[in-house]
């Protein structure tokens, strides 16, 4: 509950910011531009909505295969979405060899869950299972629909603090420009904190369904051995065409690729017989253990999509029985 709570109070705090900036202008410039902000959030949203699906599908070069396919995968999917309690999401396959899995959608009941062929080559079934639970709770608590929601904000409040500071202060009473520039270096503040706080609730909802995969049966050390091979996976493409290419939706990944070469040194210290796997025994000394990061990591990790994978794989820990 507690994750559920803080992306509620998130999402609360991002609106009230916004509100808060729209009254501002309504009050010292004038109700009419603070309108035009609103519809502007609107419009984009429903942009979003509309043809966002179609643009993940076509960046991933997803292909999107029947149970006749791909039957393995596809009983997966249909077995964890019994246990959701969800409608059986699409399947697909991206034809990229970097070893992923996400999940996008409109609702719940346009829900698609999609790997890479690179996952299939290096996940065992327990451990692709616990990674495709990860992204049937995504689905299950709507959070994409809230992330590209609460993403719109930064974008507005950027539009405002650049229209007031250049088109308030360039015309009208002295008076006036100087309210105009205070809302634009006061908005323009409010962008770069609302974009932290955006990427905040993204970091919380791979937490929260970390969790939604284990609710869904699925044992953390499971979970946790997928994301430690898939930090090897990927570090093996650093540097390459192939992560470029991905670099516009690695939001939607189950860890930040980019990121990956980093976390090695980080998540070798996890497999103490190094045998390539987090097993149960490994996780349970890791949950009596404090996970400790330099300054530099911390910093780091307020600017990035997904949390720090060894606070991650410790958040794990403490959902083993």
């Amino acid at each position: 509950m507690w994750l559920q709570t803080r992306m509620f109070l998130l999402v609360a705090l991002l609106f009230a910011i916004l509100y808060g900036v729209i009254t501002a202008i309504g009050t010292l410039m004038g109700a009419g531009s603070a309108v035009s902000y609103i519809v502007l959030a609107f419009v984009f949203v429903g942009i979003q909505y509309l043809i966002g699906p179609a643009i993940v599908g076509w960046s991933m070069k997803i292909k999107w295969v029947s149970d006749k396919e791909a039957p393995e995968l596809h009983q997966m999917v249909a077995e964890l979405a019994e246990k959701a309690n969800l409608p059986k999401p699409r399947v697909g396959i991206s034809q990229l060899a970097i070893p992923n899995a996400f999940a996008f959608g409109r609702t719940r009941r346009d829900g698609r869950i999609c790997v890479t062929q690179g996952i299939l080559k290096l996940l065992s079934r327990d451990e692709l299972k616990a990674v495709l639970g990860h992204e049937m709770a995504h689905i299950k608590h709507r959070d994409m629909a809230v992330i590209t929601l609460i993403s719109v904000i930064p974008l507005i409040l950027y539009w405002i603090a650049w229209s007031t500071m250049w088109g308030g202060a360039s015309g009208g009473r002295r008076q006036g420009g100087s309210y105009a520039l205070l809302i634009g270096f006061g908005a323009f503040l409010l962008y770069f904190l609302t974009n932290l706080l955006v990427l905040y609730g993204s970091r919380i909802r791979e937490y929260y369904a970390d969790l939604g995969s284990v609710r869904l049966g699925n044992n953390p050390h499971h979970m946790a051995t997928a994301l430690y091979r898939l930090v090897y996976g990927d570090a093996r493409f650093r540097g390459t065409q192939e992560l470029k290419q991905a670099e516009g939706v690695r939001a939607f990944f189950v860890n930040d690729p980019a990121r990956a070469w980093r976390e090695v040194r980080e998540l070798a210290q996890i497999d103490r017989d190094m045998n390539g796997s987090i097993d149960y025994d490994e996780l349970a000394e890791l949950r009596q253990k404090e996970v400790h990061l330099g300054t530099s990591d911390k910093m780091m990790e307020l600017f990035t999509t997904h949390p720090n994978m060894l606070k991650r794989i410790k958040h794990l820990s403490t959902l083993a029985v």
